[in-house]
């Protein structure tokens, strides 16, 4: 085991004190304010980009940003095998930053070393280029040049590879998968395009992706994705998969942890129990931004 990974597990362990946690994602969920709420995080572990006075918008973006930041903190210590791992990652933030690009607005992260391919897609005109971008790039052809097939490609692709390529992280890339399809199809009512169908057929496999309702796209998957959908019932429902999803995350997280090695494992493991204290803290601070207080702000 080289010093480098004994380095890079030992920051792990250490980054996860710098979370909210659920007692006190609680306690935020029942500040006063939504005002108070970002006054408190900006004297906590999300203080590196919460400031006081930020709108819930930019409030939400901060809470992520830090958790960028934590991300790119880990890669510097850990070795090359590592670093590729966490920029696999956190590609969730490319994908934020074309989700932006194609909005019109600025791109709101920093990806620095942890980019894939932003530097080139940054530069796209407009969908028909950035598509072009993408095919000649890690992501792949999206399949089409519109908004949501770019959308659906880029988060399909990067659920792909993240179970390719992390073992410990496929049931978490084959469930966001099979809810991102079952919310495309079921409550969004958007049937697929064939580069999209087959991207999520190569996941969750064809039966499961040619699913003609949500009932049977649960009974046809896979075990790696199909706990996602567990007491879904009705697409308007798809919200509890969610929410499962990242418990899974956080509880996962934690085991390789607790692990006794200091390999790639407690890397994977740190990040995915930061990233699940990240979406309970913005998701308490966009109900509180909505006047809902209590531990349902969490929700």
């Amino acid at each position: 085991m080289s010093g480098a990974w004994v380095a890079g597990a030992t920051r792990a362990k250490a980054l996860v004190r710098r979370r909210l946690g659920e007692a006190g994602a609680v306690r935020l969920a029942r500040s006063g304010s939504f005002e108070a709420a970002v006054e408190t995080l900006s004297t906590g572990p999300y203080g590196h980009d919460v400031r006081p006075g930020l709108d819930p918008v930019q409030a939400q973006h901060a809470v992520a940003a830090t958790l960028l930041w934590h991300t790119r903190v880990l890669a510097g210590w850990v070795p090359r095998q590592g670093a590729d791992a966490l920029r696999m990652l956190a590609r969730w933030f490319e994908i934020a930053n074309v989700d932006a690009l194609l909005a019109g607005a600025d791109a709101p992260f920093e990806l620095g070393a942890l980019a894939t391919s932003w530097s080139r897609l940054s530069r796209a005109a407009d969908p028909r280029a950035l598509r072009a971008e993408l095919a000649s790039s890690a992501w792949g052809d999206p399949g089409g040049d519109s908004p949501r097939e770019i959308q659906l490609g880029m988060r399909l692709s990067w659920a792909a590879r993240v179970a390719d390529a992390l073992d410990p992280a496929l049931p978490w890339a084959a469930g966001a998968a099979a809810l991102l399809v079952a919310r495309e199809r079921f409550l969004q009512r958007r049937e697929l395009s064939p580069r999209t169908s087959e991207r999520a057929a190569a996941l969750l496999g064809a039966e499961a992706a040619d699913a003609p309702s949500l009932a049977d796209l649960a009974g046809r998957l896979p075990v790696a994705a199909a706990w996602a959908l567990d007491e879904v019932d009705e697409p308007e429902q798809l919200w509890r998969g969610e929410v499962r999803c990242w418990q899974r995350i956080d509880h996962d997280g934690w085991a390789l942890l607790a692990g006794s090695g200091f390999g790639l494992e407690p890397v994977i493991g740190a990040l995915a129990v930061l990233a699940a204290d990240a979406w309970r803290t913005r998701a308490a601070l966009a109900r509180l931004a909505r006047g809902v207080r209590g531990e349902d702000a969490q929700a």
